[in-house]
């Protein structure tokens, strides 16, 4: 058994883990770091994996936000392929193993970021063509499949951001893709009308797409594997199930923890779980928004946020978590897709009086070549007029996500329809015009509230 002696421990080398690190190295240059991580992986971008399938990035060594060599560059001790098995919070000890070895650590300070785990669907059969798409080794089952059995057939159960990046991603390797989504419209973070722009781009690149499906059973059949709940009787030599994942929170359940009924573990500002010493954050946790209080939204850029949080207050900087408000962009083909605050509903369910309005603008002056049409939907409160959501589609190189987040940060920071004409934006004929398209959208809204 080996025994190792730290003062910051941490479990997880992925967004939130290595953020914590970085951040408590930047602010005390002295403190002893230890990670530990289930693979040889830290600080890669799993948010790239679908690009390193395509083949839009070449080596999936390009994925890393910093080499081994780097991160080792802030004197932080790593143990890779080692799986943590259990926390002793009153004894401030980690158990592990590591092959056949047991190992023991003793830290003064705990972070765990051991993110979530997907959400998977009942197999009949042998499954070794069936996958699920979140770490490293995913991506290496599913080139491996792709480059030795090169199929031809795959269905994608799960129309999501993975689901929808994955069906462009195979389709550029040459495979015939099905994507079967369990409600009336791809991508459900946005309305259906918004959303059917990119099934209609996945359409058009020759993607089937089938709705309204729900797949309860993945049977392997000597055909092939067919999907028991959907109205096609093809049998697919490839399938990707991505229905969403949940929070991977057993170990600090285990350890007495406290969790949500959806066992994400629920954190404090400083990211402090209600063990002491223990820390929290990314995929795994609670997470507050700004507008709805405490959610479940596991996102990337979360997950950098509470990590960076949770480094400084470790080393003894206070810092807190302001909270996030559900900025998301996603690329279908030639179509970006960018959502952030509050779609009409939620604000609804939230308790504020929505009024939307949709705008179809030009992304720059038409005058000049190249114009394209931009759709953006905004949302406010009709008691305050503060914005709270906003919904964009548009073309690829349109802007659409800087516009996304120029919404994101009114949204924020409280702004209200009225105040976001004063907003003074860059302008130039040939990216935008003297009132921004986001400017356009909104004062339409502020038309209606004047009405």
């Amino acid at each position: 058994m080996t025994n190792v002696q730290t003062e910051m421990l941490i479990i997880g080398g992925s967004d939130a883990g290595i953020s914590a690190a970085l951040r408590a190295r930047e602010l005390n240059g002295t403190i002893k770091i230890t990670m530990i991580l289930a693979d040889e992986f830290p600080n890669l971008s799993i948010c790239g994996i679908p690009y390193a399938v395509s083949k839009e990035v070449t080596q999936w060594q390009n994925l890393a936000h910093r080499t081994v060599d780097d991160l080792k560059a802030y004197d932080i001790d790593f143990y890779m392929n080692t799986w943590a098995t259990a926390i002793d919070a009153a004894n401030h000890t980690v158990t592990a193993m590591r092959g056949g070895d047991q190992l023991t650590f003793t830290y003064d300070k705990l972070m765990v970021g051991t993110g979530a785990v997907p959400k998977e669907l009942p197999i009949a059969g042998e499954g070794a063509g069936i996958h699920v798409l979140h770490t490293m080794g995913d991506f290496f089952d599913i080139e491996a499949q792709l480059v030795q059995h090169q199929p031809k057939r795959a269905a994608i159960v799960g129309a999501g951001y993975v689901g929808i990046e994955m069906a462009e991603a195979l389709t550029r390797r040459d495979v015939s893709v099905t994507l079967i989504q369990r409600g009336s419209e791809v991508l459900s973070t946005v309305e259906p009308d918004l959303g059917a722009s990119v099934h209609d781009a996945l359409s058009n690149n020759g993607v089937t797409v089938l709705t309204d499906e729900t797949i309860t059973e993945i049977q392997a059949t000597e055909a092939g594997y067919q999907l028991v709940g959907s109205t096609t009787d093809d049998a697919f030599d490839f399938v990707l199930v991505v229905v969403g994942v949940r929070p991977n929170s057993e170990l600090l359940i285990n350890a007495g923890a406290t969790v949500t009924n959806q066992n994400a573990v629920v954190v404090d500002d400083h990211m402090r779980t209600n063990l002491p010493d223990v820390y929290a954050a990314g995929d795994l946790v609670q997470t507050k928004h700004r507008l709805l209080g405490e959610t479940y939204l596991p996102l990337g850029t979360t997950a950098h946020k509470q990590g960076r949080v949770a480094g400084a207050n470790i080393v003894g900087r206070e810092s807190h978590f302001a909270g996030i408000i559900g900025s998301q962009v996603l690329r279908a083909f030639d179509v970006i897709v960018a959502r952030t605050g509050l779609l009409p509903n939620e604000a609804t369910a939230a308790g504020f009086t929505a009024i939307m309005t949709t705008a179809v603008v030009d992304d720059h002056k038409g005058y000049f070549p190249g114009a394209e049409k931009m759709t953006i939907r905004v949302t406010a409160d009709k008691e305050s007029h503060k914005i709270l959501g906003a919904q964009l589609v548009g073309k690829y190189g349109s802007e659409v996500a800087k516009r996304a987040d120029v919404f994101a940060t009114a949204i924020y920071n409280g702004m209200t329809v009225e105040a976001f004409s004063d907003l003074d934006l860059t302008y130039s004929p040939v990216v935008g015009a003297p009132w921004d398209a986001v400017q356009a959208a909104v004062q339409l809204l502020e038309a209606e509230l004047l009405k």
